[in-house]
């Protein structure tokens, strides 16, 4: 059995979380390019710059309900004192009033509807009064300000989305906007999951003393989920060499295989065996907690991330690193002041738990890499640096959860 922490081993032992995340981005093969329709593009990310295909608005129009009309017609207008024009026409989306409008002339108009020739301003359908047939009364000035200008949004030919986007609700409306009907996107990771350890069993059996759920596989097919991965459940393996083979061997195909469980100094830490007797291992342990015992290596070609099985200390370990290096996107972090002081770790990053109320951020309290219950009730993930100490009133990086 392999040493727990024998020094011969050429491999680096406690790297900085930015390390741990350069390296495991550095084994990941880059993602080919696909192409799908729009209703299948969210939670993906583009892999080309999008240009627009048309200008927004294609017309100049109207931002209102109201009438169009010449804002020089209408200048001093008061309630007192209405301004008097005569309505010639309408102009609706997807039918434009087809001539001019001329001095003391106007026409009604409504929201995005093309402005007719001659008209220059807008005046709210609240702020007239029909006066006859043919006349309304303008009761203030209309405005320029409530005409959208054509291409004001964007203009054919124009870059409007980079590549690396991710591809939310907001985007893929605009995507839609800009013309496209499908979009190059990058194309998914295929991630083999495993849990492994003898004490772990399904939920919904019966649970004997010393045994606990298999809740890490769950948590973490739904952040790979939430990446935008195709993931590949292997299952669960227990705690031997041959059992983490066989389990292992099914994963053919993958990009990368993210296992919980086996990697810390124990006995039985089996998965940590496999990567360092049979595998490479590009670094073990991380200066962070929780999470330190996470191992990043290959098997037979495969690029591995083995992750604690404590749960805390799966989750956070893939939230911090492994997320990043799958989507791409820079870890999110945020400015909150401190609302009680969080502790320093002298030689690791902490991430603790932490509550966001009224702008400020309070320690959630029991920060023990087995409370579960604490990253469901826990808003943030506190950023304290190794050996820096986070006082009341104090400025500190927040990562939401």
């Amino acid at each position: 059995m392999t040493p727990p922490a024998d020094p011969s081993r050429d491999f680096p032992m406690h790297v900085s979380v930015e390390q741990a995340r350069e390296m495991l981005s550095a084994l990941l093969s880059p993602p080919g390019h696909e192409t799908v329709p729009l209703q299948g593009a969210l939670g993906r990310t583009l892999a080309a710059p999008l240009r627009a295909l048309v200008s927004h608005p294609s017309a100049t129009e109207s931002a209102l309900d109201g009438i169009a009309c010449r804002e020089a017609d209408t200048l001093g207008a008061t309630p007192g004192a209405p301004a008097r024009l005569r309505v010639v026409g309408e102009s609706r989306a997807g039918l434009p009033f087809p001539a001019s409008v001329g001095p003391g002339e106007c026409t009604r108009i409504y929201t995005g509807a093309p402005m007719p020739a001659g008209a220059d301003a807008i005046c709210p359908v609240e702020e007239l009064l029909d006066d006859g047939p043919e006349h309304v009364l303008l009761r203030r000035p209309a405005s320029p300000g409530d005409v959208r200008r054509e291409g004001g949004d964007f203009r054919a030919g124009e870059e409007v989305m980079a590549a690396g986007l991710p591809l939310t609700a907001p985007r893929v409306a605009l995507a839609a906007a800009l013309g496209h009907q499908t979009l190059p996107v990058r194309r998914r990771f295929r991630v083999a999951l495993l849990s492994t350890g003898d004490e772990v069993v399904e939920p919904g059996q019966l649970l004997r003393p010393g045994q606990v759920y298999d809740s890490n596989r769950y948590g973490l097919a739904a952040m790979l989920a939430e990446c935008g991965c195709e993931v590949v459940m292997l299952g669960h393996a227990p705690d031997s060499v041959e059992a983490l083979e066989e389990a292992v061997a099914r994963s053919g195909g993958a990009d990368l295989l993210v296992t919980s469980g086996g990697v810390s100094m124990g006995r039985y830490d089996f998965m940590r065996d496999l990567l360092i007797d049979h595998g490479r291992v590009a670094f073990w342990k991380v200066r962070m907690r929780p999470g330190g015992p996470a191992i990043l290596g290959g098997w037979k070609g495969l690029p591995v991330i083995g992750l604690p099985g404590n749960p805390v200390s799966s989750l956070v370990v893939f939230h911090v690193i492994v997320r990043p290096a799958l989507t791409g996107q820079p870890l999110q972090a945020l400015t909150l002041r401190a609302a009680t002081p969080f502790r320093a770790l002298g030689d690791k990053a902490a991430f603790w738990r932490g509550v966001i109320r009224g702008g400020q951020v309070h320690d959630y309290g029991q920060q023990g890499s087995g409370i579960l219950r604490s990253l469901s009730d826990a808003d943030a993930l506190v950023i304290v640096p190794e050996g820096q100490p986070v006082a009341v009133g104090d400025d500190v990086q927040v990562v939401l959860l």
